[in-house]
């Protein structure tokens, strides 16, 4: 049996005040919600605590007690939310290749949703970042598709697709991955990587990010951006640990955790 996600609880959360019908329109308006209102965020591995995937647990955590997560989270507690509204929902496993060669071998350590919807096939994805998704996109490939945020396209090849973004004019891949189904197990093994190995950038460095309209605000250890539509972007670099901490609870709108050594781990985050 699958877990009963608290669907209104959920749609306050994100601010959505419409009923959840089973239909793109409704889809698409959780999609943008979503990122605007939950952050993509890995506090918990930051500080040396192991995510832990049970669906309750991460409503728990980001819907009841104000926090974020990241891809594992976001897209899975969105997967619960989209079944329960009767959804056929089938998450993927991916391969990231953003900041790198096409041709890199990389881990499979990124999760996202193949979503039914009106007899289409439809990627979702709440959870990467500074460049997640803000719109659902159509599995037709190399059809540049508009989203409120970056045109993004899907390409596909021997039997694999690949996401891309055009960033300041140019197409750049974020990831790679195919429509075979993934058991839970699969996710529990790539999340166990990311969220302890000493060489997943989450245990060292502070990434957060939040997508509102017209903008995309990120933040890595102490370099906070927004970055505006229009191509133009602030930077900001934050001095101290009570800056670190006024950002993510104003503009992050994160609840922080109640953690002794908090503001000693942001204290030594490199600029």
């Amino acid at each position: 049996m699958r877990p009963e996600i608290d669907l209104s609880a959920y749609a306050s959360r994100i601010g959505h005040l419409q009923p959840l019908r089973p239909d793109l329109a409704t889809v698409q308006a959780i999609v943008r919600a979503h990122v605007a209102a939950i952050a993509f965020e890995n506090l918990d591995p930051l500080m040396g605590k192991a995510v832990d995937l049970d669906p309750l647990a991460i409503e728990d955590k980001l819907v009841h007690r104000g926090r974020g997560g990241y891809c594992f989270e976001h897209n899975r507690l969105l997967a619960e939310v989209l079944r329960a509204m009767g959804l056929a929902v089938t998450p993927l496993i991916a391969r990231v290749l953003w900041n790198r060669p096409d041709d890199t071998p990389t881990a499979q350590t990124h999760m996202a949703l193949l979503v039914t919807l009106e007899d289409e096939r439809w990627l979702v994805d709440v959870g990467f970042g500074g460049l997640t998704l803000s719109s659902v996109l159509r599995f037709q490939p190399g059809l540049e598709q508009l989203t409120p945020h970056e045109p993004y396209r899907l390409l596909q090849h021997q039997g694999e697709w690949r996401l891309q973004a055009k960033v300041a004019g140019q197409w750049q891949a974020l990831y790679r991955f195919t429509l075979q189904p993934c058991e839970d197990i699969d996710f529990v093994v790539a999340n166990h990587y990311v969220c302890t190995h000493p060489d997943s950038p989450f245990t060292r460095e502070l990434r957060v990010a939040r997508t509102v309209p017209e903008q995309r605000l990120t933040l890595r250890n102490r370099e906070f951006a927004i970055h505006h539509r229009d191509g133009h972007t602030e930077r900001y670099t934050l001095g101290s640990a009570r800056e670190i901490r006024s950002v993510l609870e104003r503009h992050f709108m994160l609840v922080l955790p109640a953690h002794p050594a908090l503001d000693r781990r942001f204290a030594a985050l490199s600029a």
